[in-house]
């Protein structure tokens, strides 16, 4: 995860942190239990997710499953770790089956959305919930096969490969 302040992950945790991670706030309790109960439209006339939109380029209307997708998810959460969605979710006694993870990897669109939505709630009742919101919030801007494949690392606690270096080829003499 970049340390940089500007980056999406920091951009993120600050959101988060400011809007929905003190629930020893009355403002922070009712706005998480709007993003996870109310629809779309009413999500998206939020003042907190209208402003986290711009900070994330996703002020367009064709980013808008993208930013419902995130705080949706992030709603979920009560608290910040350093520990991963994915690391959480499994392990030798996974909370998620290998199975259900594999389709959570496959999913895409709302499916997906749902799909982790549900793989958060399994982790214990709501006080218990938490990971890396940096990161989650990261990966879910950015879902692509690079983040599968990075969670598939996490799951299984093993330790993401190095990159491949490129071999050195000497030219004939």
């Amino acid at each position: 995860m970049n340390d940089d302040p500007a980056s999406p992950g920091a951009v993120i945790l600050g959101w988060w942190g400011q809007n929905i991670g003190l629930r020893d706030s009355g403002a922070a309790r009712a706005l998480a239990a709007r993003l996870r109960r109310n629809t779309d439209v009413e999500i998206l006339c939020e003042a907190p997710v209208q402003e986290l939109a711009p900070k994330l380029g996703l002020n367009s209307a064709g980013n808008a499953r993208r930013l419902l997708r995130l705080v949706r998810v992030l709603a979920e959460f009560r608290d910040n770790s350093a520990e991963s969605f994915a690391h959480r979710l499994g392990g030798s006694d996974p909370v998620l089956s290998p199975a259900r993870f594999q389709r959570l990897l496959r999913a895409d669109g709302d499916e997906l959305t749902t799909a982790l939505i549900r793989a958060a709630r399994m982790l214990g009742p709501v006080e218990t919930r938490r990971c890396n919101i940096a990161r989650l919030g990261q990966d879910l801007l950015y879902w692509n096969d690079t983040t599968r494949m990075r969670w598939s690392f996490d799951y299984f606690h093993a330790p993401q490969p190095e990159a491949p270096q490129p071999i050195a080829t000497e030219t004939p003499a």
